[in-house]
């Protein structure tokens, strides 16, 4: 057999960091994790080549070349999915398809040869054997939640490491929460399962062995929802591991706000060289967070969770949502406040949608108040459902929000308002200077301090921050970077017009507007 791995493309969005990463020559931030595992899944003997469409071109001799292409992808990827699928059948080579987009809207796809929907580990050796005797079936499914200590370890040689800013780990699927909102225990579980400290030894000296030495994401959506596990076994092994390599790597990945409350924990963390982390604040407004049920985040003062993570050495990046049928008009102004004196540098901030499988999703479509499928992109000015807050004035100050905290005067002062509080506890390891990082830095002088609005600003940013903070300096300049790609991606959508859907709650929607948007 030969195989055709392929990763379809992703808009440009938040996520992307797509003109940040111009800085360094990179094409994208993270490798195709689920496709390389899929590809360690697969018969050794079989003839195996991955295109990842972020970073290089699908060509026709590339599908032509294959007996079967593989597509994983998220819901935010269906675009280049479609059109990928359209090309298989012109060229008339079959599609296997599977990962979140295909397990949520499989009902899409009817033009795909074969659907491995849920966890590949249980569905894909079935659709394997069914193949090997001429009997493959259209869809594979499973309600097993598969043990992941026998996944096996990603085929990284199918890929060029370099053209990526960071390598992936998985270390646990599932999460002890459940959001209304969030499709994470539909896709893998309420109950967190954990690969063992072999195994991350193992993946991590896979990756080291190719010869990668920087950023390593943990990929989890909560790494912390196996507390105990991780303080006997996981970070005591890799900190060990590290020791013994100098610190090769740095770690980064998601985690929930109450890491806050666990003093040990952080500093296992930071031992182990974890310097940042993604965590979900949603809102600083309560009622939201009781009507989404984001229990973690009631009750507590949010900035100063956030503070004191940043003050044990680990960066907080921030989400945060927009849309609640409890949002007050005062809450544009609120997430504003609140991102400014949290110093969350790196704050995603996204309208409210809906995916499928949720309990938003049941919730709203009892209510009749559904419109659509959800792009995957909560950043585009776009949601699936009729909200109660006037539509515009929900568009408006969701623009009047990422045009605020983007813009250069607030973002600076959020990168000195985090350089306050941020106290790396040690540095792990010396990082070799790359050519690269010295092109980025003269790249970064001239496009920030030269060609770009608020150029003052950054020079005022630049020469403060150098004298003051100098071991700092180039952090706050690759923060200074993101701003740029934030503000560009910004700056794109303010010129998409918003749809007109039916404006809110506040009067009763007509079903057919609905219905016909």
């Amino acid at each position: 057999m030969k195989i055709l791995l392929v990763y379809p493309q992703y808009p440009d969005t938040f996520w992307s960091f797509k003109y940040a990463l111009k800085f360094i020559s990179k094409k994208a931030s993270h490798p195709p994790l689920g496709l390389l595992t899929v590809a360690a899944m697969l018969p050794e003997e079989w003839e195996k080549k991955l295109v990842d469409m972020n970073v290089t071109t699908l060509k026709d001799r590339d599908i032509e070349w294959a007996d079967y292409v593989f597509i994983s992808a998220m819901v935010v990827q269906r675009d280049s999915v479609k059109e990928t699928i359209a090309r298989c059948h012109t060229l008339d080579t079959k599609v296997v398809a599977g990962g979140p987009l295909f397990t949520s809207e499989y009902d899409e796809f009817d033009e795909v040869d074969h659907l491995i929907l849920d966890e590949g580990e249980c569905t894909l050796p079935p659709f394997l054997k069914d193949l090997e005797k001429g009997q493959a079936q259209h869809i594979y499914t499973s309600s097993k939640r598969p043990d992941i200590t026998k996944t096996p370890i990603p085929l990284w040689s199918l890929i060029d490491m370099k053209k990526y800013s960071s390598m992936s780990i998985q270390y646990s699927r599932g999460c002890p929460y459940n959001c209304e909102f969030c499709n994470v225990v539909i896709l893998n579980g309420h109950k967190p399962r954990t690969k063992t400290a072999e195994q991350m030894l193992a993946e991590i000296e896979a990756i080291y062995k190719r010869g990668w030495r920087e950023a390593i994401f943990i990929v989890d959506d909560n790494f912390i929802g196996n507390k105990k596990k991780l303080r006997a076994e996981i970070l005591p092994a890799i900190t060990q591991w590290s020791k013994e390599k100098k610190y090769p790597f740095t770690f980064f990945t998601e985690v929930s706000i109450n890491l806050a409350d666990d003093e040990n924990l952080m500093h296992l963390m930071v031992e182990a060289g974890f310097d940042r982390v993604f965590v979900g604040i949603e809102t600083p407004n309560e009622d939201s967070l009781v009507e989404c049920n984001k229990f973690t985040n009631k009750g507590r003062d949010l900035v100063a969770s956030v503070k004191r993570i940043q003050s044990f050495g680990m960066e907080v990046q921030g989400g945060f949502i927009v849309g609640f049928d409890s949002d007050p008009l005062s809450i544009f102004r609120s997430q504003i406040n609140f991102i400014q004196n949290s110093g969350i540098v790196t704050a995603m901030v996204g309208l409210l949608n809906a995916p499928r499988g949720t309990r938003l999703y049941q919730r709203l479509s009892r209510e009749n108040r559904l419109l659509k499928d959800t792009t995957g992109d909560n950043t585009d000015f776009s949601i699936n459902f009729v909200p109660k807050m006037n539509y515009e004035t929900l568009i408006d100050g969701y623009k009047h929000i990422v045009n605020t905290i983007y813009a250069p005067r607030q973002y600076y002062e959020r990168i000195t308002t985090f350089l306050k509080e941020y106290r790396p506890r040690r540095v792990h390891g010396i990082s070799k200077l790359r050519f690269y990082y010295i092109r980025a830095f003269v790249k970064s002088m001239w496009v920030l301090g030269v060609m770009e609005s608020g150029r003052t600003r950054y020079w005022r940013f630049f020469i403060s921050t150098l004298l003051k903070r100098p071991k700092l300096f180039p952090l706050s300049m690759s923060l200074s970077v993101y701003g740029l790609h934030f503000r560009r991606v910004a700056r794109k959508f303010n010129k998409t017009p918003a749809l007109k859907l039916q404006p809110s709650l506040e009067t009763p929607p007509n079903p057919r507007n609905i219905e016909g948007t």
